[in-house]
């Protein structure tokens, strides 16, 4: 078995690190507070962003698997320091580079997203995503690193929290069988990425050459609309039909002016106005991992909320 290192312990990070402790994995988990000992995983208090630190943590690693990302509101700005860090890492130690990624970096687009696409997104988020990956991609083909992004659609499913749309905002309310708001058309299609199938992809795609050197899109099922969605989630939970309705603007101005996740949503708001549709088949005419079944999705994710909750009393 091989030493992988995990940068970040959020959802996908840290879904990440226990699959990889499961096979057997000696797994080291790097964040900037560390955390309480958790059997199988080593956990380093170090930030990512010092390229010396991470270094140092990657030694002897087989891959490093970066899952972090800066506060959303501050990724213009601690992006770039972040990405050089863990580049420096994968060069200096030869570990594989795995990079998760998002859909930002296309920009709007019509029709199905594959990763044959332009990353022609021209707001700061999608700028900045697009060019974390230009780089490492370059430093691939320079023969400097071995380098591979896994690109997501927005995480569902157990261990998703505030961050998900289908998450915080959303399974409690529906529990309780209260009525859920979305941003954008409730109707829309909409490609959402398991959690579990996350962290499977990147796994693969960490052991696999031939993975090396592009960007793949992690396994994602037909695209549901945020209402399709609430009606699966409603009737596995027994609560019956609630009420979908959509933010009004105004609504949404006024929670810009107090929260900063709000205001930093408008430039891709895009993606719940419109259509949103992942083409997984690349992925999927070479590799093993497949998106898990929606009705296995969305039980898990009832199941994994309804324990949370009454956790927390």
């Amino acid at each position: 078995m091989s030493l992988y290192v995990v940068v970040g312990f959020g959802p996908a990070g840290a879904a990440t690190a226990r699959l990889l402790a499961e096979q057997g994995h000696s797994v080291r988990v790097v964040t900037r507070s560390g955390r309480s000992p958790e059997p199988g995983l080593e956990h380093v208090a170090s930030d990512a962003a010092g390229s010396g630190a991470l270094t140092e943590a990657a030694q002897g690693a087989a891959a490093i698997l970066n899952c972090a990302a800066p506060p959303y509101h501050r990724w213009a700005g601690e992006w770039p320091a972040l990405a050089s860090s863990v580049g420096a890492a994968a060069e200096a130690t030869g570990a594989v580079l795995v990079m998760l990624g998002n859909l930002y970096g296309y920009g709007p687009v019509d029709g199905p997203m594959t990763e044959e696409l332009p990353l022609a997104a021209t707001g700061p988020k999608g700028r900045v995503r697009a060019t974390v990956w230009e780089q490492a991609r370059t430093l691939h083909e320079q023969g400097r690193i071995r380098a591979v992004e896994v690109r997501a659609s927005d995480f569902f499913g157990p261990g998703v929290t505030d961050g998900g749309y289908l998450a915080g905002r959303v399974v409690p309310r529906l529990l309780r069988g209260k009525p859920v708001s979305t941003l954008g058309d409730p109707d829309a299609p909409h490609s959402w990425s398991y959690l579990p199938d996350v962290a499977r992809a990147l796994v693969e795609a960490a052991g696999e050459e031939r993975a090396w050197g592009r960007a793949w899109h992690v396994p994602t099922g037909p695209a549901r609309s945020v209402r399709e969605m609430v009606d699966l989630l409603a009737a596995r939970s027994g609560t019956g039909p609630v009420a979908v309705r959509r933010l009004s603007p105004a609504v949404l101005g006024v929670a810009s002016l107090f929260s900063p996740l709000i205001r930093e949503l408008k430039e891709v708001r895009y993606q719940f106005d419109r259509p949103f549709v992942v083409d997984s088949s690349a992925y999927e005419a070479e590799f093993t991992v497949r998106a898990t079944p929606v009705e296995e999705q969305v039980g898990a994710t009832v199941d994994w909320w309804r324990t949370r909750l009454a956790t927390a009393g």
